[in-house]
């Protein structure tokens, strides 16, 4: 204690203890690398407060868009399996190794994005391409909508899966919903016309360009 001159063990009885200052916390290395147009939101909390993550689009992102590469750690043994990810494989050096993140320093944001459990809401779509694994846009994807992503048709027959998957409804408790920010409308620049949506105004558009 700088103030009696003693040296003790434990705090000051006469002072009391002293103030502790701890560090910042530092994002981990996915978190680091999201994209500025995306976000991550917590969608279900699992025993011992275990946090499932799902990553969402802050503004319009166009049909094929890639993302990628994958990164994860080459192993031939998967060391982290979630049932809400994808179990990925790549071809290296004639050998089939897994993309295995055991922790958010391992991998980068890819590792946040869930598995599509049916075409309906499958955006992304996951396949090889010289010995690495990419994530490209099958549609546009609005603001506020979760990318989820699936294996291409012949890096399903890679990975030994069929062409679309389907889940059953998780039986964990997903948090409250949260309300979603008012978007503003998507207007015509031909016509000043609004829509709800950028696919409806897509549309619209195609109508100005047949009259041309």
């Amino acid at each position: 204690c700088e103030d009696c001159g003693k040296s003790l063990i434990g705090e000051c009885k006469l002072h009391g203890p002293l103030i502790r200052a701890k560090d910042r916390v530092i994002p981990s290395r996915a978190r680091l690398t999201l994209p500025h147009y995306l976000t991550l939101r917590v969608l279900e909390l699992r025993a011992g407060n275990q946090q499932i993550l799902g990553v969402f689009a802050k503004k319009v992102i166009q049909k094929r868009t890639q993302f990628g590469p994958y990164v994860g750690q080459l192993s031939t043994k998967l060391t982290c399996y979630d049932e809400s990810r994808l179990v990925l494989q790549v071809l290296k050096d004639g050998g089939k190794y897994f993309l295995d993140t055991p922790n958010e320093d391992c991998g980068n944001w890819m590792m946040f994005v869930r598995l599509a459990r049916n075409q309906e809401e499958q955006t992304l779509v996951a396949y090889q391409h010289c010995g690495e694994v990419y994530f490209t846009t099958v549609k546009p994807i609005e603001p506020h909508t979760e990318l989820k992503v699936w294996y291409a048709a012949d890096y399903a027959k890679f990975m030994e899966a069929s062409a679309v998957f389907i889940k059953e409804e998780s039986d964990v408790s997903p948090l409250p919903s949260v309300a979603k920010e008012p978007v503003d409308p998507w207007i015509c620049s031909s016509c000043g016309s609004t829509f709800s949506t950028f696919a409806l105004l897509e549309s619209h558009q195609c109508i100005h360009k047949d009259r041309v």
